[in-house]
């Protein structure tokens, strides 16, 4: 059963623009006063030959018993790493089918496409930054399956960097875990890596890139991931009509621009020399073992980069908070109505805790980490702790419009502006208000 990117839940109001790398890395290394150049157009005859082979790679059938040794790059009985073959080589284009679920053959699956690329987002009106975006939007396609669901997900890179796809909080096999070197290769530019699991436990979870995580994670490559339950018991007490999500964001721009631009001026180099099937593992930072890479650091052999000679020593300092891609006033607010449960599902996708507190009610805390609790909390903040998630039932019984937001008010703020950040409003969609609330920017 195929499934279009549109029959994946999206925000129409979301406006992205895909941007070439040869406009990308003209931009960033003017932003980065001096980033080198000089290889720009081996980058844009690369950025051909990786849009091309993986239009090819989605266009071929997924048919997990067809699928050959050859489009793979390695044996699929002796499945491992390419990464430590000698002279091994980068061909845009494979789709890579690791084994551990079921082919297509045993079990029906639910089959999305997803692919990565470079964008720019609009934070707040004055403010973009390129960022890695799932299907070219911040935050990543909502994914809803139903409990016990069988899952694919045809994941392409579009980009010149190294991703995969981690599915936080659910239980699968060991090769679908999106770990890298860990589990998986990374998914080198231009391929494909084709994801298969059932969908459990049932509750709300997230997705995210696991490879140069604070970077790739924290600034966008980061989704929802809701698993219904096949018995919705929270109903039965909380009969909630309404169902967001929020998902709590972190953004040091100056961060995003320079290590992005680093990498990408790093990974032509190692593109062109995989293509030519002339990159050693270990310059690329890949080791065998724990060993190989002791006697390596040890023999001078090789410099790691956490070492004072070669660590640029970046801190990362949020300056923009966010809720679903977008810093307050450019939040999008909650509706409810006066009698109305609403539930929200809090997703934590920053590095930091979050502490958000809502004016003019108590809400119930119903669940964590996508698991039920045995019984609901009355509060009125919560904390939100990185990587966790927190659902919440609200009942619209205070007419009026109330903020809600972090109460760590350093993380209010807009590059150090208040109000600002992780702010929204819950409004009231069914009164006449006697004071029309207005937008403040700067207090």
């Amino acid at each position: 059963m195929k499934k279009t990117d549109q029959e994946l839940k999206q925000d129409s109001s979301r406006s992205t623009e895909k941007v070439s790398r040869r406009d990308f890395l003209r931009q960033t290394a003017a932003a980065a006063s001096g980033a080198v150049a000089a290889t720009t157009a081996i980058a844009a005859a690369r950025a051909e030959e990786v849009a091309a082979g993986a239009k090819a790679a989605i266009g071929k059938s997924m048919d997990h018993a067809a699928m050959s040794h050859a489009n793979m790059g390695h044996d699929m009985s002796k499945y491992g790493s390419m990464m430590f073959m000698e002279g091994h080589s980068m061909k845009p284009g494979q789709v890579i089918e690791p084994p551990g679920s079921p082919s297509p053959n045993e079990v029906e699956y639910k089959v999305f496409d997803v692919d990565v690329q470079i964008i720019e987002h609009e934070i707040l009106p004055g403010i973009t930054s390129h960022m890695f975006a799932f299907n070219g939007q911040v935050p990543g396609p909502e994914f809803h399956v139903n409990e016990g669901d069988w899952v694919q997900v045809n994941f392409t890179n579009h980009t010149e960097e190294m991703h995969t796809i981690h599915w936080h909080g659910i239980i699968l096999p060991y090769t679908m875990d999106g770990v890298p070197m860990v589990t998986q290769d990374p998914v080198h530019p231009g391929d494909t890596f084709v994801y298969r699991f059932q969908a459990k436990p049932a509750g709300t979870h997230w997705y995210h890139c696991h490879w140069s995580t604070p970077l790739h994670a924290a600034s966008a490559m980061h989704g929802a991931f809701i698993v219904h339950p096949k018995k919705e018991t929270l109903k039965k007490r909380f009969p909630y009509s309404r169902d967001y999500i929020m998902m709590l964001e972190a953004w040091d721009t100056n961060f995003i621009r320079e290590e992005m631009n680093g990498l990408l001026e790093g990974m032509k180099e190692v593109n062109l020399l995989m293509s030519q099937g002339k990159l050693d593992y270990k310059t690329h930072g890949f080791f065998k073992d724990y060993a190989e890479f002791k006697q390596a650091v040890e023999s001078g052999e090789y410099i790691a980069p956490y070492l004072q000679s070669r660590s640029s020593g970046v801190e990362i300092k949020p300056n923009f908070f966010a809720i679903n891609g977008k810093s307050y006033p450019a939040t999008k607010r909650i509706g409810i109505k006066q009698g109305e449960w609403i539930r929200i599902r809090l997703i934590n996708a920053s590095g930091l805790s979050h502490h958000m507190h809502l004016h003019g009610h108590d809400f119930w805390w119903v669940s964590q980490d996508g698991a039920d609790l045995p019984e609901p909390r009355r509060m009125n903040t919560i904390h939100v702790e990185p990587g966790g998630t927190y659902d919440i039932m609200i009942l619209g019984d205070n007419p009026g419009f109330w903020t809600f937001h972090d109460h760590k008010t350093t993380q209010v703020r807009n590059n150090g502006i208040y109000p600002g950040g992780m702010l929204t409003v819950l409004a009231y969609e069914d009164f006449e208000p006697t004071y029309i609330p207005s937008v403040s920017v700067d207090q």
